[in-house]
């Protein structure tokens, strides 16, 4: 007999950012998202939010500000970003062709889609705070 478990609907998964604004625009430009909610614009010790809610059909995605307002360092920290390499958001592509050739149009820097040994064309690529994206769909 199999153990009960919660009866389970969606999943959001919550990203640590650098920048806000730039973290909400590369999910809005490059992968379709929309701000649905954000937490009031503060002004000081200079504009930012700190947390907002993006959703793209079924999808939903959470980001929040990595450093309270008067703690964040002037430069991303590359250890910090580093260490983001260990999260991957795998979204389903149809045409990862297609969103290969966008991407690049819109200027981001993405190498070919490759087919991985286990038969999905993946595509491959980072956010701004380096949490890596792929796009996959199978070949």
């Amino acid at each position: 007999m199999m153990t009960p478990v919660p009866n389970l609907t969606d999943v959001c998964t919550l990203l640590q950012v650098f920048d806000m604004f730039e973290s909400m625009r590369f999910y809005e430009r490059h992968l379709g998202f929309v701000v649905e909610q954000q937490a009031p614009l503060v002004e000081q010790p200079y504009p930012h939010i700190n947390w907002a809610m993006l959703v793209r059909d079924d999808m939903s995605l959470m980001l929040n500000t990595a450093y309270e307002a008067d703690e964040r360092p002037a430069l991303r920290d590359p250890r910090w970003v580093a260490g983001h390499r260990d999260v991957c958001l795998y979204f389903s592509c149809p045409d990862v062709d297609g969103a290969y050739a966008i991407l690049r149009e819109q200027g981001l820097d993405v190498k070919p889609p490759t087919v991985a040994s286990y038969g999905m064309k993946q595509l491959y690529f980072s956010d701004p705070d380096g949490y890596v994206i792929c796009l996959q769909w199978p070949a």
